[in-house]
């Protein structure tokens, strides 16, 4: 019997990479390729890129190096979307023999055909307005829980943002091919799936290649709370605009969709949002919150929130900064704003010198703990089902709750990919909490 060619993976950026790298190694499996660790010899290396951050490009220069070390003649591919924007630039790094935009990357095997290694990088990236078709995928096999991607692509014109440019128009998967691959992933006795995309509140825009909605966002949530064997649902993240209080009121009440929202701000300046060109203004995000914690009071909320966008003043950044003190949140999710070629912001006057980027970042990260702390304290004494995780941490073991609070108690092999109803007891030094199991134990 030959020996199976080795491809080992890595993934930078958001969960929706995840879920495609998965659905990408899946392939190389059909073709008989072996799957091992990127830490591992392998003949072939491929790295899914991303383009939301600056350390993202930097990053991709010493992965490549640290594939080299381990083989310097295996072939390395990179593909996502920084691939997409900037292929030249992936092209150049010493050792990237091939780098596939958009389009091309669920067809990587189609462009391999041998191994051995390019004098010059080649390069495959399409127009993005050719990135019109949909690819579903989902990623299991290496976590308790499992990404589903349902829609991909973004139509909104956020001044900052290069989405749009790496991934093209807003599209969605077939409803029946979400719930056959909901289906799929709940018969492997994955516990979580996690719903991803681009911008998945969009859900149903672009199922037939058109702009036609043949379902909705709630019609996706209400189908997929029917499937059997999923224990528990998670919505990623999802536009204030798009979170509609239908959703919230369905999420409530539903079987397996967790208390848990995470809801892009990015600023809490009016003025700002409206130079960013996001889709509503902060009394839209007042509402929402508000009637998360009308008919969820326990819910976790998560924030995502940019700083130092060009034009900033101190006193919209205070605005941000009260706005979310004042506001009954869980966490947030910091960005530093960074310039990106070809986007309408890095043209923008009066940009924010980096020192102070850094300062009001830093002040935001601050609150964000306060916060969670707060969220964390409020949750002590109270019963939750906990779901666990694979890895044995010091001599603990970790999971989440429904509602997103990371617990730990001492190592148990038995409480691997598990479900317990226990209660909260206390916070630990290291910031996560402590429990007593409310079942009996085996």
């Amino acid at each position: 019997m030959e020996n199976k060619k080795k491809v080992a993976f890595y993934t930078l950026g958001c969960k929706l990479n995840f879920s495609e790298t998965s659905t990408i190694a899946r392939n190389f499996k059909d073709e008989g390729f072996e799957r091992v660790d990127f830490e591992e010899f392998a003949d072939m290396y491929v790295i899914n890129t991303c383009s939301v951050t600056e350390n993202a490009d930097k990053q991709f220069k010493q992965i490549v190096k640290k594939a080299m070390k381990i083989n310097d003649k295996a072939f390395v591919a990179a593909v996502g979307c920084y691939a997409q924007l900037k292929p030249e630039e992936l092209a150049a790094v010493d050792g990237v023999d091939l780098v596939l935009g958009a389009t091309e990357k669920f067809k990587i095997t189609d462009y391999i055909n041998d191994l051995t290694k390019h004098a010059r990088s080649e390069i495959h990236s399409c127009e993005i307005e050719e990135a019109d078709f949909y690819v579903g995928s989902y990623s299991i096999g290496d976590r308790t829980r499992a990404f589903l991607k349902v829609q991909d692509g973004c139509d909104y014109k956020c001044t900052y943002c290069t989405i749009p440019l790496a991934r093209g128009i807003s599209r969605s998967d077939a409803l029946g091919n979400v719930l056959n691959n909901a289906s799929d992933i709940s018969k492997q006795g994955i516990k979580e799936i996690v719903l991803t995309g681009v911008n998945i509140g969009d859900y149903g825009k672009g199922e037939f290649g058109n702009k036609k909605h043949e379902h909705t966002f709630l019609d996706l949530v209400q189908a997929l709370d029917k499937v059997e064997g999923i224990e528990r649902l998670r919505i990623s993240s999802i536009e204030p605009n798009l979170l509609k209080n239908e959703t919230i009121e369905f999420v409530s009440n539903s079987r397996t969709f967790v208390p848990h929202f995470h809801i892009p701000l990015q600023s809490g300046s009016n003025a700002i949002l409206k130079k960013m060109k996001r889709r509503y203004l902060r009394e839209v995000y007042t509402e929402r919150v508000n009637k998360i914690r009308e008919v969820m009071p326990h819910a976790c909320i998560g924030v995502d929130v940019i700083v130092g966008f060009p034009g900033e003043t101190d006193e919209n950044f205070l605005e941000t900064y009260n706005f979310l003190n004042e506001m009954d949140i869980s966490y947030l999710h910091v960005f530093t704003y960074s310039e990106r070629d070809n986007t309408e912001a890095a043209e923008m006057e009066n940009a924010v010198p980096m020192n102070v980027r850094n300062k009001r970042s830093k002040m935001l990260r601050g609150l964000s703990v306060k916060k969670r702390r707060a969220f964390y304290e409020s949750q002590i004494g109270t019963n939750r089902s906990v779901l666990f995780e694979s890895e044995n941490k010091e001599g603990y073991i970790n999971g989440f709750t429904e509602n997103y609070v990371k617990v730990k108690t001492p190592w148990n092999p038995v409480l691997v990919n598990t479900l317990h109803q226990i209660k909260l007891t206390k916070i630990d030094e290291d910031g996560s909490v402590r429990l007593d199991f409310l079942n009996v134990m085996v």
